[in-house]
């Protein structure tokens, strides 16, 4: 196998991004840095580790430009559509930092007589986030920030398709000042090095988004290693279901354009319309004229609304 993570770009078939692959000891020695660094970490009190992802987030959003366009590079999103990522992030963000403090605070079991009865919530320990390229930053928000928030360590594994947005996560945390150890980038290639790193006894927990086929190793992993936690969000795509009640231009032109953003990449991208038969025809001329209405160009460009899907593959 090389020893380089070669990225291939869909916007132009060049090599974008190439990075050397982390050999088994480096793995190690990230498993063995967040270890101690969470040793550490759990105990610094959550208004202060608030402080830090707040810094953190602000250093993400201070860079929004160049990570939209880094998006539209690495997997081919349309950069009238990548800055909405970064604004997804923020939010998303912000939110699980506001209500960090209520989350994890005590919970009263109930009185007893000569007893205080509560239920406290302690961090797992080392948290492995395995991200995909499709949302990347969206996706690997939802495990990586409440983990760090909650006094856990975090080893991010991000697709070979986007390595750079972890690379843009540690330049972040740096710049909060995070502690060394507590968030840690392992490049790697493909189901091989998500296997090798899910299957270590150092990880207490595994945030997976992807297939269901893997998200099922997932789970199969944690039980042939030591029974850590597994939290999957998989892919499913649901349809939109339009009854008689409805505004149906308006519906059938926003079922069109969530089906086709990011050129279909989407988990919850709706493929599916179920109308009354009665209204088929009428419903099949507004989605012909809502696709009719898309346009099909460089994801570089402003107007364009669909470009490349991610590869060949």
């Amino acid at each position: 196998m090389s020893s380089t993570q070669k990225t291939t770009s869909p916007v132009d078939g060049r090599i974008y991004v190439e990075r050397p692959l982390a050999t088994d000891a480096q793995l190690q020695q990230s498993m063995e840095r967040a270890r101690t660094a969470q040793a550490k970490w759990k105990r610094v009190p959550l208004a202060e580790r608030i402080a830090f992802v707040n810094r953190f987030i602000d250093a993400f959003v201070s860079r929004k430009e160049k990570i939209a366009e880094e998006i539209t590079w690495q997997m081919g999103r349309p950069i009238s559509q990548s800055p909405g990522e970064v604004r997804g992030f923020e939010e998303r963000a912000r939110y699980m930092v506001s209500i960090a403090a209520q989350s994890l605070a005590d919970i009263d079991a109930g009185p007893k007589q000569g007893f205080r009865r509560f239920i406290r919530r302690e961090p797992l320990g080392v948290v492995l986030v395995l991200a995909p390229w499709n949302y990347p930053y969206l996706t690997s928000v939802n495990s990586m920030v409440p983990a760090i928030l909650a006094g856990n360590a975090v080893i991010l594994k991000h697709s070979n398709q986007t390595p750079l947005c972890a690379e843009r996560f540690a330049e972040c945390f740096k710049e909060a000042g995070l502690p060394e150890g507590v968030f840690n980038v392992v490049p790697g290639f493909g189901h091989e090095a998500g296997e090798a790193l899910a299957l270590h006894m150092d990880v207490d927990a595994i945030g997976f988004t992807g297939s269901t086929r893997v998200g099922r190793k997932m789970l199969e992993y944690a039980g042939r290693s030591n029974l850590k936690r597994v939290y999957n969000e998989l892919g499913g795509k649901s349809a939109n279901i339009l009854l008689d009640d409805v505004d149906f231009a308006a519906a059938v032109a926003a079922g069109v354009a969530a089906c086709m953003r990011n050129s279909g990449q989407s988990c919850n991208a709706p493929t599916r319309l179920l109308v009354p038969a009665d209204r088929m025809g009428e419903v099949s001329a507004l989605a012909r004229a809502a696709v009719a209405g898309l346009k099909v160009g460089d994801p570089k460009a402003p107007g364009t609304d669909l470009g490349p899907v991610v590869s060949k593959a």
